[in-house]
């Protein structure tokens, strides 16, 4: 049988799992932390040779032997996916297997790799024990050394150590490793993400002493009123050393020793407690770190150290809420994949880093390693910067799924042994971090007697922290009762109101709110949930990042890739693209709708026009003192006033009512005035500066506009049989008699209207609609709306009514609508409209994609500005973020560049927009009521053709949408559809609207709406 196939050989000569740890000979070099400075250290990184072939039968004979000669192999780059340097392609499937389900067995064609470089050893390193680490290999390997086989491993996101002591010569050394991408532990590794394979983490030579420390496990708690800390550590030797002892010493955040003590090591195991008086917690708000070292001591000479940081937290579970420093905190938190576009699954500790900044930056404190335990660096920055995680288990077989084999293989008592030893390795890796609360067993493979066997080793092997399972669906080993895309409004399945309280346990969201393409919506009511229930603890939003692959055409356009574009099938096409974060590092406006949703204050009013405000800490654990709380109270958009107020001492969960006597100065009524409150630092934080803003509220006072006295300028009508002219001074609006509408509109010779408006009931598919797609292009074909004209008459000179109704192909409901165009004294002209639904309105959707009128707009007038909700893109379930004011921006800034074009853009709570060029044309839009707004050089056609955005090709004019209403988001692709008050639906509607074309500089876009306010 081939070794990668049997589930009874996990690992040949690999050492048993232990804590991640380096081994220094001087406490100075042992509290820098730096790898280099340890007792022996060598980073095999670089540039190896490499040889690519389609199965392991067909290596080169003797291509381990010491003169082989790999002279003409290729190059390849570790750590590093062979497949995004060269050799084959990336796969990406969610949960299908590429190979026919037949464990433990896999396709005989195994793509395989095999690395080879030279490397040399010093005299430093004589006398030590010589350890050969594997941070990350994907899938199984062989490894040689010298010419001798040392081992075999499998398991891709899991360390793997063995001990070559006695392989290691001193000076030139050769290594091979040949790896394979497919092996038994497949069936294990079936997580959402691409198929990528190689030495794609960091390959490491550590030392240690012959006799000495093998493993150690230190627990920082708290006694029970969470003010000293206890110290617990397990030390395992090597073997039993006579003559030896062990000092531990604990170091404040300055390095002052703080803790001294001795033990004599009577044993292999051994076992010591200590308290310290007075210690700082930590949490994720407060990530207080200890620096310990273990001590191996012969005699009065130290033999070996062993740094870690801690931090003294405790955990516990309490009735149906778990406790961190005895408080029910709320986890509001992201999935989480190591990924870089253009390195897979390897990442810097920079990119890491940058992710846990940014992640602080907008108020998340929670991490699901989903799927997999993260790069080893990834928990110490998480220990640093202060975030909960999740820690989870290399272990998802989801694509038995679809052909009912979960509960054999997950039963099946011969791959015991295999998931237990990954859930073992998890655990041992990390399990001296702080940041970690729980234990995931794994992901989306069902429930049975592995998964408690799993359960079982981590209750063995950690008693401290919480277990995590969501295919426990009943609770028997987890701690917290946990769900995934749990949907608020639903008769068809188990709603979110009833899985709260289905346990009497914690209950979390360990996936919700599907961040794919423009989306996600309903935050805001899911975070209500988890506030309004003291056992709803928090959420995980999926995902972080998108996983893209950066590709570049032929006209050096940057594009990012996903499954199907490596001719990889079956594939799931762009559903890795699902992040907050897309994958060149720009943040999507969902983010800033989730920090806004999880913002760490509360401001609500108690009567706005008094002053009368309060603020409540959203905080487990610090205070506001680091914060300010600025208020600017806006006139017509413009400040004016602003100031900050003291908001020191407000305690955690506490609220203390606060006033702003300014307000009362106002006595004026013809104008609009609000208030913006921001929570911004007043301290330097390690993840940010002063002024960051973490928070904001904004509050209508009055709501006012002084009007202008009318401009009567004269309108002079011209008629042919097919269209009317109205002009007036320098004006023209061309209107069809024909098809009803508008055809242009001129200022000063130059169109600046081309077409329209007319009614728009769709928009570009965004992936949220994905469920509905089949339906809106096959059975309702929404996106070919036809109309006819029924009728169109003039009232007077100046007004046209016209009579239109509108349906779609095959369609037996439609709108009957009615436009009044009105032709104004000024030039403009003011549009109102009525649509009532009409026909077999029981034969329409259930939701429609937009109400709203679409119209052609001059290519040049790509100014824009409006007032309204910004700056950033918002829509009805996604728009809290977005606060009222005047914004401006390019047409261009306006869009947002999904690597999946799509429906996009939109700004709502909109009074006027206006378009305008480089010489002042303009035109502006305004309404009495709120509407929305997009303008891009796309069409919705556009959008939906591509499939990627360097596929977009710019029209030769401006599509404006100007919308009534449009749907909301949702977050469908995997979870809660629409909320119904989010809903566009098949509605009886009225809108009215003016359309002026002006010049900026002969009169401002107020001072026109102050002589519009007249119009309505």
């Amino acid at each position: 049988m081939k070794v990668w196939e049997n589930i009874n050989i996990d690992s040949i000569n690999r050492l048993s799992p232990r804590a991640y740890f380096y081994s220094y000979l001087d406490k100075e070099a042992a509290l820098t932390f730096e790898k280099k400075l340890s007792m022996g250290y060598k980073l095999l990184n670089g540039i190896w040779d490499f040889y690519y072939t389609d199965a392991p039968e067909y290596s080169p004979e003797g291509f381990y032997d010491e003169d082989f000669d790999s002279s003409n192999w290729c190059k390849i780059r570790v750590p590093g996916h062979w497949q995004l340097q060269g050799f084959k392609s990336p796969h990406y499937t969610d949960l299908y297997y590429p190979f026919t389900l037949n464990p433990p067995y896999v396709p005989t064609m195994n793509p395989t790799g095999i690395y080879r470089r030279n490397f040399y050893i010093d005299e430093s390193f004589l006398g030590k024990k010589i350890i050969l680490r594997f941070n990350g290999v994907d899938s199984a390997f062989h490894v040689w050394i010298n010419g001798k086989e040392i081992g075999y491993s499998k398991g891709s996101r899991l360390t793997s150590e063995f001990d070559i002591s006695d392989y290691i010569r001193i000076g030139e050394n050769t290594i091979v490793v040949r790896v394979y991408q497919w092996s038994d532990g497949s069936y294990l590794e079936d997580q959402d993400m691409w198929w990528l394979s190689g030495i794609f983490r960091d390959v490491e030579i550590i030392c240690e002493p012959i006799n000495g420390i093998e493993d150690v496990f230190v627990i920082a708690d708290t006694d029970s009123d969470y003010k000293d800390g206890i110290i617990k550590v397990s030390t395992k030797l090597i073997q039993n050393l006579k003559g030896y002892s062990l000092d531990y010493e604990i170091y404040d955040f300055d390095d002052n020793l703080i803790y001294k003590e001795n033990q004599i090591a009577q044993c292999n195991d051994i076992y010591f407690e200590g308290k310290i008086k007075g210690i700082k917690k930590w949490s994720a708000e407060e990530p207080n770190l200890y620096k310990i070292l273990i001590i191996l001591k012969k005699d009065e000479s130290d033999t070996q150290i062993i740094s870690l940081r801690i931090g003294f937290r405790k955990i516990e579970l309490k009735d149906n809420v778990f406790l961190i420093n005895g408080a029910a905190i709320k986890l509001k938190g992201v999935n989480r994949h190591d990924f870089n576009s253009e390195t897979g699954r390897y990442v810097s500790k920079d990119d890491i880093e940058k992710d846990i900044i940014l992640m602080k930056q907008h108020n998340i404190n929670a991490i699901r390693t989903s799927h997999y335990p993260n790069s080893p660096e990834f928990y110490d920055l998480c220990d640093e910067y202060g975030m909960y995680v999740i820690g989870e288990n290399d272990f998802e077989c989801h694509g038995f799924e679809l052909n009912d084999m979960f509960e054999s293989f997950i039963n099946d008592s011969k791959w015991e042994k295999a998931a237990v030893s990954r859930m073992e390795r998890t655990v041992q890796r990390d399990k001296n971090h702080p940041c970690i609360i729980m234990w995931s067993l794994g992901n989306e493979s069902s429930f049975g007697s592995n998964i408690t066997a799993m359960a079982d080793k981590v209750r063995e092997l950690d008693k401290t922290r919480l277990l995590h399972y969501e295919g426990d669906r009943e609770c028997k080993v987890a701690d917290v009762y946990s769900c995934m895309y749990t949907w608020i409004e639903t008769k068809e399945r188990m709603a979110l109101e009833e899985a709260i309280k289905k346990f009497n346990k914690p209950f979390i969201l360990c996936e919700y709110a599907h961040a794919m393409g423009n989306g996600p919506g309903n935050l805001k009511e899911y975070q209500e949930y988890i506030y309004e229930n003291e056992n709803f603890q928090g959420a995980f939003v999926w995902e972080w990042k998108d996983h893209g692959i950066k590709a570049v055409d032929s006209s050096e356009n940057v594009y990012y890739k996903y499954g199907g574009d490596f001719n990889d099938e079956p594939n799931n096409k762009n559903f890795c693209m699902d992040g907050f974060v897309m994958a060149n590092g720009e943040v999507s406006p969902g983010l800033l709708e989730y920090k806004k949703i999880v913002q760490p204050v509360k401001i609500e009013q108690i009567d706005v026009k008094k002053g009368l405000f309060k603020i409540k800490n959203l905080y487990d654990f610090i205070t506001l003192d680091d914060f300010d709380l600025v208020y600017t109270i806006y006139k017509d958009n413009d400040i004016w006033y602003s100031s900050q107020i003291d908001i020191k001492g407000i305690n955690p969960n506490e609220q203390r009512e606060i006033k702003i006597d300014k307000i009362l100065d106002i006595t004026e009524r013809n104008s609009s005035y609000s208030i913006i409150f921001s929570l911004v630092l007043n301290k330097n934080k390690k993840w940010a500066n002063i002024g960051l803003e973490l928070g904001k509220d904004e509050f209508f006072i009055y709501n006012g506009m002084k009007s202008l006295n009318k401009l009567n300028l004269g309108i002079i009508k011209k008629d042919t049989n097919m269209l009317a002219y109205f002009n007036s001074n320098d004006k023209v609006i061309c209107f069809d008699k024909v098809l009803g509408k508008i055809k242009y509109i001129k200022k000063d010779g130059e169109v600046l209207l081309e077409d329209g408006p007319d009614l728009n009931l769709w928009r570009a598919p965004i992936d949220n609609d994905m469920y509905l797609l089949e339906d809106y292009y096959n059975k309702y074909f929404l996106n070919d709306i036809k109309f006819r004209v029924d009728s169109i008459e003039c009232d007077d000179d100046l007004k046209f009514i016209v009579n239109k109704t509108y349906g779609t192909t095959n369609s037996p409901w439609y709108y009957k609508c009615r436009y009044e165009y009105k032709f104004l004294p000024d030039g403009s002209i003011k549009i109102k409209v009525k649509g009532v639904p009409s026909g077999k309105k029981e034969c329409a959707p259930v939701m429609i994609p937009r109400i709203g009128f679409k119209m052609k707009i001059n290519r040049n007038l790509n100014k824009v500005r409006w007032e309204g909700r910004g700056p950033h893109p918002n829509y009805p379930d996604s728009k809290d973020s977005a606060l009222y004011g005047i914004y401006e921006k390019t047409v261009d800034e306006l869009f947002v560049d999904y690597p999946y074009p799509q429906e996009n853009a939109s700004r709502g709570g909109c009074r006027w927009v206006n378009l305008s060029d480089y010489w002042g044309n303009s035109l502006m839009i305004n309404t009495k009521k709120e509407f929305s707004f997009s303008a891009m050089y796309y069409d919705d056609k556009d959008l939906e053709k591509a499939k990627h955005c360097n596929e977009l090709i710019k029209r030769d004019y401006i599509v404006l949408n100007i919308d009534y209403k449009q749907n909301g988001l949702g977050s469908n692709s995997c979870g809660q559809n629409q909320l119904k008050k989010y809903r566009c639906e098949f509605e009886e509607f009225e809108f009215e609207f003016v359309i002026s074309a002006f010049n900026k500089n002969e009169i401002s876009e107020i001072n026109l709406l102050r002589l519009q306010n007249n119009n309505f």
